[in-house]
């Protein structure tokens, strides 16, 4: 099978590269390299630059690819920014996605893997959280990828789309050739891993009385791998539209747990900073993923808090400069 990656040059999309390219996939990149990075597309992968945003462009670049199917990956996904620049994350996300999906009728491409997030259920009542809880996103972020999941449903009943939605919180880890190089880095890990290699003067956890065992917030996290992996069985089960899938670990893990580890792993105290909570952080996030494993057989088998730090300490060891070590200016 032949298969289009969009933003196949970030963080989730080129470490899905690299599993499809490991599996005996045929692998097409489409990225605008906006946010992702050239070093980070494996050497001899066709590369597209593309903007989805640009219509003509896209609509040619999918025909000329000559692809099965489509991992999509590629939008705008800082919370905080979408708060500021609204018009920007729905003009990526949904614009973006609308033109993909325009391209892919247009050569004929019918099978759809869209990258989503639990962003979409906003603040949830109950955990942990299943694919049927409402939908009520409660940031620009969050509401662009709904409204994208919202198109495919209606492309599935007017145009035979077949599609998998997976939804999930927090990504870590890398493998030895990707990993996190984002400009700004927002994500809990890579931030204390950059602490640790004197980037940041101290680590920062936003509430310690929160109604948890031991009082900071509880997110869910998954392996990178294990993400990419999952996406790859969503792939070879489009015989039939799959819908929404939560990807997660269901126990979640802790701020204080996180700061353990990154100690545990890397045999170095972190500077860490304690603050009051953040206006609408909820005491804890977590997935229920047993639709993953019921209709793909997916279990993470790397996603422990231990594996995680380790793999992605390793990569920021290795690549302390980002994917500027890879030749990138």
């Amino acid at each position: 099978m032949r298969v289009l990656v969009t933003g196949g040059g970030g963080y989730i999309g080129s470490v899905a590269v690299e599993c499809l390219l490991g599996a005996g996939y045929d692998v097409v990149v489409l990225d605008n390299f906006w946010r992702g990075h050239q070093p980070a597309v494996p050497t001899g992968v066709e590369k597209v630059d593309c903007d989805l945003r640009d219509r003509d462009h896209t609509i040619r670049a999918v025909k000329e690819a000559w692809v099965d199917a489509v991992l999509h990956f590629a939008a705008a996904t800082l919370v905080g920014e979408s708060v500021v620049q609204p018009a920007e994350y729905f003009e990526i996300n949904v614009v973006g996605s609308h033109n993909l999906l325009v391209a892919m009728r247009d050569a004929g491409v019918s099978k759809l893997v869209f990258s989503s997030t639990a962003a979409v259920y906003g603040m949830p009542e109950t955990l942990p959280i299943t694919e049927t809880a409402p939908t009520v996103p409660i940031n620009p972020y969050g509401r662009s990828k709904l409204m994208v999941e919202q198109m495919l449903e209606w492309h599935a009943g007017a145009y035979g789309l077949r599609y998998a939605c997976p939804r999930y919180f927090n990504v870590a880890g890398a493998t030895e050739q990707h990993g996190e190089d984002h400009e700004p880095e927002t994500h809990v890990i890579p931030v204390a891993l950059q602490v640790l290699l004197g980037k940041r003067p101290h680590f920062s956890v936003f509430g310690t009385d929160y109604p948890t065992p031991d009082g900071t917030a509880i997110r869910d996290y998954v392996h990178v791998v294990d993400l990419a992996e999952a996406h790859i069985l969503a792939l070879k089960r489009l015989d039939e539209t799959l819908g929404p899938i939560n990807l997660g670990t269901r126990d979640g893990f802790s701020v204080r747990q996180i700061v353990a580890a990154v100690e545990r792993v890397t045999r170095r105290d972190l500077p860490v900073e304690y603050g009051p909570r953040r206006e609408g952080d909820p005491p804890a996030l977590v997935a229920d993923s047993s639709k993953a494993h019921r209709l793909l057989g997916w279990t993470p088998t790397r996603s422990t808090m231990d594996e995680m730090v380790g793999s992605a300490w390793r990569w920021f060891q290795a690549h302390p400069h980002g994917y500027q070590d890879d030749g990138q200016s």
